[in-house]
């Protein structure tokens, strides 16, 4: 389903960025909407966190990867289970990937709410305007998890 695209955090300031996002939503300030997901790492075995957007569309909730086939998607894909929290609120979720021509309804919701701050993270510039047949072209390259709460 998905390419091998993955835009990786550089610099300082970007680790910086996720550890105060961590930070905030760890004690129940979720920056824009702001999850902390936690998932074991498929080589270490050990629990892994990161923050994320996740989107909730009609009672059903989605985590995406902007950046592409990142550490936490690659996890997920192999574990299979996840927590999100924020604060001392965890939930626990099994995960689905969503196949490519189900993701262009998800991925312009999403770039409406947050597109100002991962829109560049994408293999190609697009936007929550974007027609179908441009957001079908990046779809390959975000992976789409579907989340069942546990």
């Amino acid at each position: 389903m998905t390419t091998t695209h993955y835009a990786e955090p550089t610099g300082r300031i970007q680790f910086a960025f996720n550890d105060m996002v961590s930070w905030l939503s760890d004690h129940g300030i979720g920056l824009a909407g702001a999850r902390t997901l936690t998932v074991v790492g498929r080589k270490s075995g050990e629990p892994k966190t990161t923050p994320v957007n996740p989107l909730v569309i009609e009672g059903r909730t989605y985590l995406i990867s902007p950046r592409g086939n990142t550490q936490w998607s690659r996890n997920l894909r192999a574990a299979g289970v996840c927590d999100i929290g924020r604060g001392r609120r965890v939930d626990s979720y099994s995960a689905v990937e969503v196949a490519d021509e189900a993701k262009i309804a998800l991925l312009r919701p999403y770039l409406k709410r947050w597109g100002w701050e991962v829109a560049s993270y994408l293999p190609a510039k697009v936007t929550h305007t974007s027609s179908d047949a441009e957001l079908a072209a990046v779809a390959p390259a975000v992976p789409v998890f579907e989340l069942h709460r546990n």
